[in-house]
């Protein structure tokens, strides 16, 4: 079917004659008095618009089309039957009421246990409508897509009644755009849609039902109560998840990417991923703690690593026809967090559709990849990252020309029925808001859940729009097989005991339609029966065998020797490249005058500033090669109006990056002002840097307070995923933080999580004082994304730094040098007396080191001969060696003080006290001076705030032993 063949839908034109005469005079009482004309008449002129005019229609009529039998027969002369126009109307609307409310009558519950639908709008009697009446009204004036055999209004209702209340049912009016909704409503309503299996197709679909049904029976039977998230009740998924492989390679998708829950997991691992049965059983077979936690975490289960549990892992396959490589499908790892991968894998999608090796925005190739999304129904409904997710469908910076979503729909959460767990009528109903197509189809009927999907993968084909399939089944076993569910739902499973599968009920169709023997169906059993044997015996017989073991790694420093500095000459060039604009483009004047101080900023005695730095470190990333993505909910311009990648033509509007056009340039540069999430735009950006391990990615939060809103993916996936899943990334996170007195929610990035979560060498955690180490340590970081060493980047981000002087640096420093993790504010090669003057050492991180500069800058050199201080740029992992260089150069050294502006049981001091007393000589105190312990990370009063911070600045550069562990404001 060609995807350009749209069509314009309108009630109108299938009225002619006296009944576009009567639809004429209604429509002129309308317009005088709405309320003069019936409810239903008055919804078509609300939804529809005015007729049209009798002059439009006798033109239509005299074309040669009309002269052809276009025009129906309905067209006569003489009076007005008005009763019987009001019946056209009525009829009319009831056909659309069957389009819209016609799945409260489907039977699509397999169980048929559902609470009961008011249908009474599906009834011609609601419209006071006869079959005789119906009988005598041509089908093409209330059916526009009325088939040759039909011919009147009785033959269309009946047969529109049958179309919209089967075992698929279908949800389309909430669609905007009426060409989408015409298609939808016409490919439903198609005599050949959904087109008949071949016999060769319906084998082909037993066989896979079979398969699903007695891999689940066999786990069942041979590993007596070890949990597997049985997919049993939704067995369909596997092959919908087939036959979508199918559709969206033969449209040529080149990479599949599949996240999912654990329902039905190894079910797909196995048939769909292609994952060996002896492979699966091995790793039951070797489970701990059977009879106490069944296949809960093993070593085993994935050599060399922490692992997870066999439920949460991915796999990919690559599938091949001939000797070319068709596609490659991935299902994602996933933690117990369900619908958390939803947008890692819309990540994935996007890295895989884009071509990132030329200047400018990536070149998106909407066909080359599909995301398909396998929900739980009451995750789906329940979980809010399934809203921000969604909500990617059409924004430019996150759409993938369409996510196929699957809802395996047991109608249960854990125990919670789904009275309990949601206030909509579906579990879909959520997908309405987004202008999502849905299915619900009753997971016993094989045919029609395949036909679900061919509609789906042929919809998204032609308007790169995602499709929701809700396929309702039920769970044969609790919400894992330890379970008793007899407990919660006594009803639900006297039901189920007794209820088919649906191989069996399958099976049986084929049987009474005599497309199948008896004697074949048994075949197809043992053929999958003896297939589970030998990979059970295959596993067996490896049972004695050691396996191969990787040692655990136990975190490879990164190292410091990266080359980062770039010769003045070429940041030079480049700088002045940056400053060009394209011909005609109109510049906000005050911006223009900012932008433009940076021209002369690499001279002799002037400086660059943190933003500054950041465009030049781009800048020299890209000529490198390496591909960037920046995004944040406002990283064009940044937060704090510092960053201007993206310039704005004050003119026109248009949008133009430096970025994009100058010459050096290798390699793409995407920036994108985010939605207002943090869960699920991180989570992109992470599953976009799994996928495309060699660009360069980067998520900014508008303040790093709100990171606390995505902690579960700093907790899964960034912190974990390399010890859990072998998942290598290199993202990088800019938490802004730092004390200005913004209060609660404007200071802290809670850089105690960050340090708390920091083990095996899993990310780097820094915070800065100079806009050349953040030059110096993107590039670092950008220069490791392609090695084995690479980790993500924690990036405590400056606010007020942005612009204080003390930040900036100069030329020479980003043409010499490297990234330093610790900054000594103090030479190694001072004279040994006056080393053994110092007293106390300060050592912290970030803004309050700069504020103590700042203090320190308004006295003499002499006031502080008896304290040193040095800058912790990297926090983990802990520059031990730098550090202990730094406390070896005090021999009288009698404190080393910990200064933080976080209250004490925040920011990094329980993550350093420790590990300072270990580098402390015998004799020497370790000691801290910041804010006292807070439940909350900052006030909110600018005057306790300022005392607070003087306390601080004061307690540190005073030169008496401080006695007191906490300074109280």
């Amino acid at each position: 079917m060609s995807i350009h063949d749209e069509r314009n839908s309108s009630p109108w034109k299938s009225y002619y004659g006296p009944n576009l005469g009567y639809v004429q005079e209604q429509y002129e009482l309308f317009l005088n008095d709405p309320n003069a004309v019936e409810a239903s008449v008055r919804e078509m002129f609300q939804q529809w618009g005015a007729p049209p005019s009798t002059a439009a229609v006798s033109t239509a009529a005299a074309s040669p089309a009309a002269s052809a039998g276009a025009v129906p027969s309905a067209v006569t002369s003489g009076p007005i039957d008005s009763n019987m126009l009001k019946k056209v109307v009525a009829a009319h609307q009831l056909m659309l009421n069957i389009r819209r409310y016609g799945h409260l009558g489907a039977d699509i519950n397999p169980l048929g246990i559902s609470q009961t639908a008011d249908t009474k709008l599906l009834e011609p009697e609601t419209f006071g409508l006869t079959k005789e009446d119906l009988a005598s009204i041509p089908a093409s004036l209330i059916w526009d897509n009325a088939p040759a055999n039909i011919s009147n209004g009785l033959e269309a209702i009946v047969r529109l009644r049958e179309i919209y209340t089967r075992s698929a049912a279908y949800e389309f009016t909430h669609i905007h755009d009426e060409n989408e909704r015409v298609w939808l409503h016409k490919q439903a309503e198609s005599g050949s849609f959904p087109a008949p299996l071949s016999a060769r197709e319906k084998e082909a679909l037993l066989e896979r039902l079979m398969q699903v049904e007695q891999f689940e029976s066999f786990i069942h039977k041979t590993f007596v109560g070890q949990k597997r998230f049985s997919i049993e009740g939704v067995d369909m998924l596997v092959p919908v998840l087939d036959e979508i492989i199918r559709a969206v390679a033969h449209d040529g998708a080149h990479e599949i990417l599949i996240g999912m829950a654990h329902r039905g997991r190894l079910n797909v691992l196995t048939h769909v991923l292609g994952k060996p049965y002896e492979k699966i059983f091995s790793e039951f077979h070797h489970s701990p703690n059977k009879e106490v936690v069944p296949s809960e975490g093993s070593i085993g289960i994935n050599y060399g690593w922490s692992g997870d549990v066999k439920y949460h892992l991915g796999a990919d396959r690559a599938f091949t026809e001939g000797e070319t490589v068709r596609a490659r499908v991935t299902l994602a790892n996933n933690p117990s967090h369900l619908e958390f991968v939803n947008p890692v894998v819309e990540g994935f999608t996007r890295a895989a559709q884009e071509d990132r090796t030329k200047p400018g925005f990536p070149e998106q190739d909407l066909h080359n990849a599909v995301t398909v999304c396998v929900h739980g129904d009451a995750a789906f409904i329940g979980e809010g990252i399934v809203a921000e997710t969604l909500n990617f469908n059409n924004l430019q910076g996150y759409r993938n020309g369409g996510t196929l979503h699957i809802i395996a729909n047991n109608r249960l959460g854990f125990t919670t029925n789904s009275v309990d767990s949601r206030s909509t009528y579906y579990a879909s109903d959520l997908a309405k808001g987004f202008d999502l197509p849905i299915v619900h189809v009753n997971a016993d009927d094989p045919e029609a859940c395949l036909a679900a999907v061919r509609l789906a993968a042929e919809y998204r084909l032609r308007y790169q729009k995602g499709f929701v399939i809700d396929l309702i089944g039920y769970r044969r076993y609790g919400h894992n097989e330890m379970d008793d569910p007899d407990a919660t739902q006594p009803l639900v499973y006297s039901k189920v005991r007794n209820h088919p599968t649906v191989a069996t009920l399958y099976a049986n169709m084929l049987k009474d339609q005599k497309a199948i023997s008896d004697e074949q169906v048994e075949q197809l059993r043992e053929k999958t029966a003896n297939a589970l044997q030998a990979g059970y015996d295959a596993m067996k017989a490896n049972e004695g065998k050691p396996h191969v073991q990787v040692t655990q790694e136990t975190g490879v420093i990164v190292p410091e020797d990266v080359a980062t500095a770039v010769p003045l000459e070429t940041l030079k060039e480049i700088n002045l490249e940056l400053l060009n604009r394209p011909e005609g483009f109109t510049e906000y004047s005050k911006l223009q005058r900012i932008l433009q101080r940076r021209a002369n900023s690499l001279n002799d005695g002037e400086k660059l500033d943190w933003a500054h730095a950041e465009a030049l470190a781009f800048a020299t990333i890209l000529a490198d090669g390496t591909p960037i993505r920046l995004s944040g909910q406002d990283s064009e311009r940044g937060t704090f109006a510092h960053r201007h990648i993206m310039l704005n033509d004050n003119a026109t509007g248009q949008k133009f990056t430096p970025l994009h056009m100058f010459p050096q340039a290798k390699a793409s540069f995407a920036v994108h002002n985010s939605p207002l999430s943090e869960t699920a735009v991180l989570a992109f950006e992470y599953g976009y840097n799994v996928f495309a391990p060699e660009t360069f990615v980067i998520w900014e939060a508008q303040f790093g307070d709100f990171a606390n809103v995505a902690q579960v993916i700093f907790d899964q996936f960034m912190s974990a995923g390399r010890a859990k899943w072998s998942q290598k990334s290199g993202i990088v996170i800019l938490l802004p933080h730092g004390y200005e007195g913004q209060g609660p929610e404007h200071s802290s990035a809670r850089l105690e999580r960050f340090l708390q979560l920091s083990a095996d060498n899993n990310w780097t955690v820094a915070n800065l004082t100079t806009s050349a180490q953040y030059f110096h340590l993107l590039r670092k970081q950008a220069a490791m994304l392609k090695g084995d060493n690479v980790r993500p980047l924690v990036l405590m981000a400056p606010k007020s730094l942005l612009r204080n002087p003390r930040v900036a640096s100069h030329g020479v420093e980003f043409s010499e040098g490297s990234f330093k993790p610790v900054l000594p504010q103090f030479s190694f090669t001072e004279p040994k007396a006056a080393k053994e003057k110092v007293k106390r050492l300060l050592l912290g991180s970030g803004k309050v080191m700069v504020d103590l500069a700042e203090a320190m800058s308004s006295g003499n050199e002499g006031d502080y001969a008896w304290l040193r201080v040095a800058h912790v740029e990297q926090l983990y992992p802990l520059p031990q060696a730098e550090l202990e260089r730094v406390i070896s150069q005090f021999p009288k050294l009698e404190e080393i003080v910990w200064v933080q502006e976080e209250p004490k049981n925040q920011g990094s001091w329980f993550y350093m006290e420790p590990r300072l007393r270990e580098l402390a000589p015998g004799k020497v105190n370790v000691r801290y001076i910041g804010r006292p312990d807070r439940a909350s990370t900052a006030t909110g009063h600018q005057e306790i705030h300022a005392a607070e911070q003087q306390a601080i600045i004061s307690s540190a550069l005073n030169g008496q032993p401080f006695e007191s562990s906490l300074v109280r404001g």
